[in-house]
């Protein structure tokens, strides 16, 4: 047997990363493509790799050449690669294509190495496909009960309803001398010949299946075990799915920030968001308005203040909306001069804003990461500041102060001249009180030192339509924050939420009726890990110390046995000691994580 890449294409949409080089020479976790092909082809038992080559082929060449391959290596050239397609590299290959049963593979499929097995015992004329996952593109497949493939359907033909019949092409066959000879080669020909060589050889295969029943057979393997890449950021997102080492991999998640629904099988306990809200209704609402929310311009920035000022009973002009949170942590920090306290560990956006020469930390590791608001008077009595950022509750650890506590504070400060922002993004979690909110029309006109900041993201669920809200009693404050804002601050789906919001406000409240409840059985469950210490908490998270384990092992644990992607404190400013936050989902969710923890024995080490 004998392997054939087509490794000849620019990998247009790529755009500077191959300038000067082929995409099959694109970088994938320390490894080129074509060198990541090549080393994995040397576990089979082949003659030779025959490789056809087109853009930059003198840059492929004298790279080829620079590395070690058990399995002698010919390249050939495709002289017409810039205008046309893989169907004439494989009528370049078509005499060596005829000698030898081939493996016939394109350059941009990655493949985890555990598929070779797979690929060495699969039957002669075969293609290997995989389920169809809705992040992937191009031709698929259909076959019947024995796996005989009966259509090949490229991306134009394929219909939604049903796409729970398709099957994708990992662009990986294995043919015959004799399915290559008498079939596949001469319907290659005549399809240049006819048409010219701006086709796909899948268009051939696709006829052959057609006119003879039984020509190609299907191997099917797991959608997780290879991947295709036609830009950098599918190229990123392969590293992450394909990467062999859990921590690794897991810091690359984390370093994506969101954008998970690329990852349909991770399990996300990492990212806090309400799960008891939005409701099914709401979400309908959405997409029935789904192609207006996409072709219209949203109102700006007065429009959108009214509206938040009617979901949370407040005047306009002490509210501004903001693309998130962090949009508005931004705005205010710029316009905020002098010395900001901070209470560590704590969420770094605050910190991150300003110069480091800026911050006064209160460290409160010491105090069990629980502290209260007399805590704070004395701390940053002795330490001065021009503005203290409380968040409430707090963010990793969970620690909430009462509202009168944070009252107390708010009237310290404003005998001092300092200003107060109090983040709120997790305040509708809290049970210990009714009412402890400060969004309120009377508290903010009584202390115009006060800034009051929530993430609409968090609260309600919904972080994908990215809102925040800021409301202060210093309505010139809040007027300069609109000034510094873009008038079309956030799109048509966070206007449309705002409008949409006061309807549910009922399912809303009910919703975290049911939160509470399942806060209180997930934080029962905790307790019985033998390695966990769990803190108390009034927001949708836990801060849990680990003992006799790392964060990294049990992070890295979790992701590799169950897709579970947890916080690791590991690096946290303000943290000393093994520490990870936990977020807190419906009680099927959390049940699951709990099974995961408690099959974790600490020995497992990556």
């Amino acid at each position: 047997m004998q392997a054939v890449i087509l490794a000849a294409g620019k990998g247009s949409r790529f755009k500077q990363a191959t300038k000067h080089k082929p995409k099959c020479m694109l970088s994938f976790n320390g490894e080129t493509l074509i060198g990541r092909m090549i080393r994995q082809l040397n576990q089979l038992d082949l003659k030779r790799i025959v490789i056809v080559a087109g853009y930059k082929e003198e840059v492929l060449t004298k790279y080829l050449k620079s590395i070690e391959s058990r399995v002698p290596i010919t390249i050939l050239i495709n002289d017409q690669f810039a205008t046309s397609n893989n169907i004439v590299s494989v009528a370049k290959a078509s005499s060596v294509l005829e000698e030898d049963e081939t493996l016939l593979v394109e350059s941009d499929v990655i493949i985890r190495d555990e598929l070779m097995d797979v690929i060495r015992d699969a039957p002669t004329d075969a293609a290997i496909v995989s389920s169809l996952d809705n992040w992937m593109d191009g031709t698929v497949v259909t076959f019947d009960d024995d796996y005989q493939i009966t259509a090949f359907v490229s991306r134009d033909d394929q219909q939604e309803a049903l796409a729970s019949d398709y099957f994708k092409t990992v662009n990986i066959y294995k043919l015959s001398c004799h399915f290559n000879r008498h079939y596949f080669l001469p319907y290659v020909r005549q399809q240049i010949r006819s048409f010219g060589g701006n086709d796909y050889y899948e268009t051939v295969f696709g006829a052959l299946v057609a006119l003879k029943k039984g020509l190609l057979r299907a191997v099917v393997v797991d959608a997780k075990d290879w991947d295709e890449v036609d830009t950098l950021q599918e190229l990123r997102l392969a590293e992450i799915r394909l990467n062999s080492n859990p921590t690794e991999k897991m810091k690359r998640l984390s370093r994506q920030y969101g954008g998970y629904w690329r990852f349909p099988d991770i399990k996300d306990y990492a990212y806090l968001v309400n799960p008891f809200f939005p409701p099914e209704k709401l979400v309908q609402q959405f997409q029935t308005e789904l192609p207006s929310l996409l072709t219209a311009y949203p109102s700006g920035m007065t429009v959108n203040s009214e509206l938040a000022a009617e979901a949370f009973d407040l005047v306009p002009k002490r509210i501004v909306v903001g693309n998130g949170a962090s949009e508005l942590i931004q705005a205010a920090l710029k316009l905020i001069p002098g010395k900001i306290g901070v209470i560590r560990p704590t969420f770094e956006e605050y910190p991150n804003r300003v110069a480091g020469t800026q911050i006064e930390t209160m460290i409160t590791q010491q105090m069990g990461f629980h502290y209260t608001g007399r805590d704070v008077i004395h701390y940053f009595s002795k330490h001065p500041v021009n503005c203290l950022v409380l968040i409430n509750p707090d963010n990793p650890s969970g620690n909430y102060l009462q509202k009168k506590e944070v009252l107390a504070i708010c009237k310290w400060a404003q005998k001092l001249n300092i200003r107060v922002i109090v983040d709120e993004s997790f305040i509708d979690f809290v049970d210990a009180e009714r009412h402890p909110s400060l969004l309120n029309e009377d508290l903010l006109k009584g202390f115009p030192n006060l800034i009051v900041i929530k993430s609409i993201s968090k609260s309600y669920g919904v972080p994908g339509v990215r809102l925040g809200v800021l409301a202060s009693g210093h309505e010139a404050l809040v007027a300069q924050i609109k000034r510094v804002l873009p008038i079309w601050n956030i799109n048509a789906f966070g206007q449309f939420f705002l409008q949409k919001v006061s309807s549910y406000q009922l399912a809303y409240n009910e919703g975290l009726v049911v939160f509470y409840k399942v806060r209180k059985r997930f934080f029962r469950a905790l307790e019985t890990i033998p390695y966990m210490t769990v803190l108390p908490s009034q927001a949708n998270f836990f801060m849990v110390q680990l003992v006799g384990v790392t964060s990294q092992d049990l992070s890295s644990y979790l992701l590799e046995s169950a897709n579970i992607l947890i916080k690791d404190l590991g690096t946290k400013p303000g943290i000393e000691g093994e520490y990870v936050r936990l977020a807190v989902k419906t009680d099927a969710e959390n049940q699951t994580l709990i099974h995961a923890l408690r099959a974790y024995d600490g020995n497992t080490t990556f």
